[in-house]
């Protein structure tokens, strides 16, 4: 970002300036192991899976979680699945963002959402944790809720007391059949973020 002077003044971003603009950071939030796989709660490791396998990407071990560097249009995305489970999701954001000096506003965290109908993808460029453990401790680390969030819908079909089963619970038959096109359609919409901008993607993908 250009100093608030050197924008005054009409002063060109440096070159380092404008290398930051065109990193990203997309972390999927999940739950490391064998038997977290395939939850709900996980549709972020598995979408970030998805784009690594459409680009035939390979995730590395690294600190604080699994990294792989995606190289799109003169963007570089480095996608992250944290290994701290989804309650200190925050540490692992934190971390990477300081490291990779990746400018706030090209933070993508890409959840699971109870409020959405399964399938439905919403981005938004703030707001609350909703009650998701994996956004509240984001937003304690960074103290702050400024920062984009891709939102997964994986609806709310649960009886009473019963949400925790289902957040952690296999997806049913039915969603799995639907689940290649949403999968796509979820990396389509990463790429978009990085190269179209955010409110070009909220326009494009938003309720699609």
């Amino acid at each position: 970002m250009i100093p608030f002077f050197g924008r005054l003044l009409g002063k060109k971003p440096r070159e380092e300036e404008v290398d930051l603009m065109k990193k990203f950071l997309v972390v999927g939030l999940g739950n490391i192991g064998p038997k977290y796989h395939n939850t709900r709660h996980n549709i972020g490791f598995r979408i970030l899976d998805h784009l690594a396998e459409e680009e035939s990407l390979s995730f590395e071990p690294a600190k604080l979680g699994d990294v792989a560097t995606y190289k799109f249009k003169g963007r570089t995305f480095i996608l992250l699945k944290p290994s701290t489970y989804m309650n200190l999701s925050g540490k692992a954001v934190n971390y990477w963002l300081q490291k990779e000096k990746v400018p706030l506003e090209n933070l993508l965290v890409v959840t699971d959402d109870l409020n959405l109908p399964f399938g439905t993808l919403r981005l938004k460029t703030k707001g609350s944790d909703g009650g998701h453990n994996g956004l509240k401790d984001i937003q304690a680390q960074l103290n702050t809720t400024k920062y984009t969030r891709f939102r997964f819908g994986i609806s709310d079909e649960f009886s009473k007391g019963r949400q925790v089963d289902y957040v952690l619970g296999e997806w049913e038959e039915e969603e799995e059949k639907k689940m290649p096109e949403r999968l796509k359609t979820s990396a389509e919409l990463i790429r978009s973020f990085g190269t179209a901008g955010v409110n070009n993607t909220m326009n494009t993908f938003n309720g699609k």
